[in-house]
């Protein structure tokens, strides 16, 4: 079940994609990474799903992540008379604490951390920008606004507070219960909503090393603009991190997401942590079995730019044409990667490596692949970490990623040109070399006569010591 690309597809689980035909169709297609939304569901239905993920990793001998995405702090107004209203431009209205019903003088807003934070000028956005006000006057408990831009609001709408450190945790009560379900169940990776500071990311890392034994990494969403105000904390503190481009482009000027999300990217790359390029990006695919031009473009850009993975959210979730929509992304990953400026650009956005062995190791191992003309690049990792730091390189070659830890082998799904392979460990530089002839024929990486590039730590087995560059040629076949 070779992928003949690099960068990856994450698919969301839904009411559309659910059943073990349908996830096992969307793996065929070329989904990588499933995603599981705690926004929505139960745990007995992600539980559901996780039982057919496991057993269809069973099925096709292939590693197979799973992401849990907590839903975060979500702030809503409350409920409308009538279930909405129509807020004029120029009016005023009033955000408060009280729970009666609204009109379209008054909203209830049951979030005393907002009115906590608001200053006069402050500005709020409602229902995903579309209405905007602007604060004139608050208190502990209300806020006095000037509608600047109007229009119909109705129940449970969200509401966004831009330039804003907000005083809340991104873990809510039903967070923390998601959070110790994801890990219980075995979770590869957990996405963290509502970022603001570092600290946020240090709190949750809290909380999952709390769980013996769980070594789930964490990926953190990029939706605030005070998240971009300590970008490389944040990332340093982070196993990977989500250009989540929906909110951060609500708070955010559009014409700067764009921008935003080249700037975490490079920054991603340059601290060789992943970074996943998610919402929107093959939307009309909900409804129409193939994508505007606009989207395959947008995709196009994000596989330029050097992303790890690209995401689809309700297209594969909710959507008519899941199966397409994977298809869909998976023709143009391969078809940008084939394109002759895709390494042009690769090759001018290499960055320095940092002055360790590792880095040096990684690399070299790049370099000696290319000049030889390398059928691969062959791993041996304990803890994904040689795999992670031959992939910053972005090597034009595949990475097969050698580990006897399944967990590992799982994680490094979401990273750019890893294929990972279960093995045992090795225990000598003969029996090393000969495993990554193995598998590289095996996986229908190599044939007799070609070249593989060989990284590795020694001791084997010990985390974080790259340190060994070896080539090896596989002999060719012999005949009588």
């Amino acid at each position: 079940m070779r992928r003949n690309r690099n960068a990856k597809i994450i698919a969301t689980l839904g009411p559309a994609s659910s059943t073990p035909q349908a996830i096992e169709s969307l793996f065929v297609a070329g989904a990588d990474v499933f995603r599981l939304n705690f926004s929505h569901g139960s745990h007995a239905d992600h539980q559901a799903r996780i039982n057919i993920i496991r057993a269809l990793e069973e099925k096709v001998q292939r590693p197979i992540a799973i992401l849990a995405d907590l839903q975060g702090p979500k702030l809503r107004v409350g409920d409308f008379v009538n279930g909405r209203v129509r807020i004029e431009s120029g009016a005023t209205l009033r955000l408060d604490m009280n729970p009666e019903k609204g009109t379209a003088e008054r909203a209830p807003l049951l979030h005393p951390e907002v009115f906590a934070a608001l200053r006069a000028g402050s500005e709020l956005l409602l229902d995903d920008g579309r209405l905007r006000l602007r604060v004139e006057h608050h208190g502990d408990d209300f806020a006095d606004t000037r509608v600047i831009v109007g229009g119909e609001l109705s129940n449970h709408k969200g509401v966004n507070v831009p330039n804003v450190m907000l005083p809340i945790s991104p873990l809510t009560p039903k967070d923390l219960r998601d959070l110790e379900f994801a890990v219980e169940r075995g979770a590869d990776w957990i996405a963290l909503s509502f970022v603001q500071r570092p600290g946020d990311v240090a709190e949750a890392r809290r909380l999952v090393s709390a769980h013996v034994g769980s070594r789930v990494r964490l990926l953190s969403k990029l939706e605030k603009p005070s998240a971009i105000e300590h970008l490389d904390d944040i990332i340093e503190l982070s196993d990977a991190v989500m250009v989540a481009r929906g909110d951060l482009g609500v708070e955010c000027p559009p014409e700067t997401v764009p921008i935003l999300q080249k700037r975490i990217l490079r920054a991603c790359r340059q601290a060789g942590k992943p970074v996943v390029v998610a919402t929107q990006m093959l939307d009309s695919m909900i409804h129409s079995p193939s994508p505007t031009r606009a989207e395959a473009s947008d995709v196009a850009t994000a596989i330029y730019d050097g992303a790890d993975a690209v995401m689809l959210s309700a297209e594969t979730a909710a959507g008519d044409f899941p199966v397409e929509a994977v298809t869909m992304m998976n023709r143009i990953i391969k078809q940008v990667e084939q394109d002759e400026h895709y390494a042009v650009i690769a090759d001018a956005s290499r960055l320095e490596p940092d002055p360790t062995s590792r880095d040096a190791i990684s690399a070299a191992a790049r370099q000696v692949a290319h000049t030889i003309k390398a059928a691969a690049i062959v791993t041996f990792t304990s803890s994904g970490s040689t795999t992670l730091r031959v992939a910053r390189e972005r090597p034009e070659q595949p990475i097969l990623s050698v580990t006897s830890d399944i967990e590992v082998a799982r994680q490094l799904a979401l990273v750019w040109g890893a294929h990972s392979i279960m093995a045992k460990d090795v225990r000598s530089f003969t029996e090393m070399v000969q495993k990554a002839i193995d598998v590289t024929q095996s996986e229908d990486f190599a044939a007799p006569g070609d070249r593989v590039v060989i990284a590795a730590g020694v001791p084997f087995g010990l985390s974080g010591t790259t340190n060994m560059l070896r080539v090896a040629e596989i002999e060719p076949a012999h005949t009588v």
